[in-house]
């Protein structure tokens, strides 16, 4: 299969509210009031871990018959540590996350070790989750002055 392009966009709205769009599905994303927004969604963060439980979800489930693990129900705990010094300005730390951990709810019959190597699968073919733990090429945003 060939390389596929995934395309959003995002528009700012009022304070730092945020819609973003792909294909014909929209979020909103903003800050809560303790951060200049409005707390009407989540903020980008919080967007980006819900985006990679959501991801390694959908691949337990795509998985799940292949490891022929009966999956009753799954869901995946999230957290992750951020110094907001970062993001304003306030000290040399990076602005994003240092540390994710994650824990993934499985209900199913299957052993233990089963679901270990499922486990295992699931984190190496999360499109997200290899997203966030390599370095991409994030290419410098490109301006267009619109009038």
């Amino acid at each position: 299969m060939a390389v596929t392009p995934i395309k959003a966009k995002t528009y700012l709205k009022d304070q730092v509210e945020v819609e973003a769009v792909a294909r014909q599905h929209k979020i909103t994303i903003d800050e809560p009031e303790n951060l200049g927004g409005t707390d009407k969604g989540m903020n980008p963060v919080e967007a980006l871990l819900s985006a990679l439980g959501a991801c390694q979800a959908i691949v337990a489930r795509t998985y799940a018959e292949k490891f022929d693990v009966e999956l009753k129900n799954f869901w995946v705990e999230l957290e992750g540590d951020i110094d907001l010094d970062g993001f304003f300005g306030k000290s040399d730390v990076r602005p994003g996350f240092q540390t994710i951990r994650t824990t993934f709810h499985i209900e199913s019959d299957s052993s233990a070790e089963k679901l270990e190597i499922y486990k295992e699968h699931i984190e190496a073919h999360c499109p997200v989750g290899d997203t966030v733990a390599n370095v991409v090429d994030l290419v410098s945003a490109k301006v267009v002055v619109e009038k």
